[in-house]
């Protein structure tokens, strides 16, 4: 979208490449995605998001005018901290959150549990979405 040349590593985390040694040298956290820039490395998605746009203005991702890209960030950020944590293989996975789950929900109610805290972060979608053609296509 920025035009930017980039060399694609594929990191498959249902087979665990994120533990490789050769990532962990880029990302000890080992988390996915990550950015190298030279000597530059980002492990965020949005903080590379904003990277990208700071270092590299042309074909920008975000809107000029403050408000809209203020709404943007709102949304990226309600998604990236209260929707995708319930669809992260960390939480998914993780063995305290799982007993967790059974100790005080039981099996049967954690995929209503993880579908409620997901739809909290939906809360105001339709007014989002109403603005999305505005916020992302229309930059006047």
């Amino acid at each position: 979208m920025k035009g930017l040349d980039y060399e694609y590593k594929a990191v498959n985390l249902l087979k665990g490449e994120q533990s490789n040694p050769e990532f962990e040298k880029i990302n000890p956290v080992k988390y996915v995605p990550a950015l190298v820039d030279g000597d530059v490395v980002v492990a965020d998605l949005f903080a590379i998001i904003l990277y990208l746009e700071d270092k590299y203005p042309q074909n920008p991702l975000l809107p000029q005018d403050l408000k809209k890209k203020a709404l943007n960030l709102q949304i990226a950020s309600v998604v990236s901290s209260g929707i995708r944590p319930f669809q992260n293989l960390l939480v998914l996975i993780n063995i305290t959150f799982q007993q967790y789950i059974k100790e005080n929900l039981g099996a049967e109610k954690k995929l209503p549990w993880v579908q409620l805290h997901i739809n909290k972060g939906f809360t105001g979608k339709d007014e989002w979405c109403n603005f999305y053609k505005v916020l992302v296509f229309d930059d006047s």
